[in-house]
């Protein structure tokens, strides 16, 4: 097998794993029906998940750092197919909540040990090519597994999503086991180091805009489908067709996002990102009662959401060059917590104001996304002109 067949093979383990994240956002409505049980009970199967993943993760790979990286990928991706089973088979919320936590464990070290495969497998020279394609996987999630999913949902059973998720997992396992060689992982880097980076006030800054970005974005996101179904209004056909559109949006304003920060600069294409982001949110509100109007609000919603992705990860590993692969660590530890208090905080905003009011709080924490762009940009620029100051005086 070639080494581009090997590495679309990890790329669909990256889509299993997205798959297994985000499809509940997709299906919540489903779930708390099924179960019975709230929305926000059921929202919260994203919150575990998501601080799982963001917590347990750096431990296991810290843990395991010199272990064979094909073994490692089989063990864990194991552990994500069984996860992915007892989901399918356990009755009952609590078993479910359990599945969610290996499944997450699982997950986390799947795509970081996916990328490390893919990155010493790939030709010389597209090393980062490989990186990109296993991390398309991830995207393609979100445009495909979501929307599929709650098809899914809709025609027969949401748990016959975990099962596909467990089968295509064992087929991938088989693959994987068969064609990668085994390949030492490179020398950890020990945690103290990780952690030096957050004395840097302008990195806790950036990595705040992660969190308060994405966390915004999380909250109106977890309860998305509840949403269009009761306050929009939707049917199962055109909520389908809705998700489908706004993952292939997320796709076009990632791309779009990188190719305006490299013309345009970081600063000017997170701030307008993050203003449609802004304005499509309290649009998601105003608009509720056109279906044509809000299908067309979510596109840009979710293409200036995603927008802000490439260009925050441009800008954080700008600042620290030396070490972009620990801020990139970082980045995707913050995101994931996001994630999880966006998705605890959109909870929160159902049971005790109203489902859409999820709209108005999110762009609430975008807005302060914005807000610490502008002054960390503004303290830099002093800094800068107080420094020049200083060296012209002596």
């Amino acid at each position: 097998m070639s080494s581009t067949l090997k590495i679309y093979v990890l790329a669909l383990v990256s889509f299993l794993v997205g798959t297994s994240e985000y499809v509940i956002a997709g299906i919540l409505d489903r779930i708390a029906d099924t179960m019975n049980i709230s929305l926000i009970a059921a929202g919260q199967l994203i919150t575990i998940f998501s601080l799982v993943y963001a917590l347990g993760t750096p431990v296991i790979i810290a843990l395991t750092s010199r272990w064979d990286r094909r073994k490692l990928l089989l063990y864990f991706l194991g552990l994500f197919v069984v996860a992915n089973v007892l989901a399918y088979l356990l009755p009952g919320y609590g078993l479910f909540v359990a599945a969610r936590v290996l499944m997450a464990l699982g997950a986390g070290v799947v795509v970081v040990t996916a990328l490390t495969v893919a990155s010493q497998i790939a030709a010389e020279g597209k090393q980062a090519s490989a990186i990109a394609t296993v991390i398309t996987g991830f995207t393609a999630s979100l445009i495909v597994g979501v929307p599929l999913g709650r098809l899914v949902a809709a025609s027969w059973d949401w748990k016959l999503v975990f099962a596909g998720i467990a089968v295509l997992g064992v087929l991938a396992m088989l693959v994987i086991a068969a064609a990668i060689p085994p390949s030492q992982a490179e020398a950890p880097v020990p945690l103290k180091k990780q952690l030096s980076l957050l004395k840097q006030p302008q990195i806790v800054w950036a990595l705040l805009v992660t969190f308060f970005w994405l966390g915004g974005y999380s909250i109106a996101y977890t309860y998305i489908s509840p949403y269009l179904v009761t306050v929009a209004g939707m049917s199962e056909a055109l909520l389908s067709s809705a998700l489908l559109a706004f993952g292939i949006a997320s796709l076009i304003g990632s791309k779009v996002g990188g190719f305006s920060a490299d013309r345009l600069g970081v600063k000017r294409t997170l701030i307008t990102g993050m203003t449609l982001h802004i304005a499509s949110l309290v649009l998601l509100n105003i608009t509720a009662s056109s279906h044509l109007a809000i299908f067309l609000v979510l596109i840009l919603w979710s293409f200036a959401a995603w927008s802000s992705g490439p260009t925050q990860q441009y800008n954080l590993v700008t600042m620290a060059p030396e070490s972009s692969g620990i801020m990139l660590s970082l980045n995707s530890s913050v995101m994931q917590l996001a994630m999880a208090a966006g998705a605890g905080i959109g909870g929160i905003a159902v049971s005790s104001v109203s489902l859409s009011s999820i709209t108005w709080i999110g762009a609430v924490g975008v807005a302060i996304a914005i807000i610490i762009v502008i002054s960390s940009y503004r303290s830099a620029s002093a800094k800068s002109t107080q420094t020049d100051t200083s060296h012209n005086a002596a």
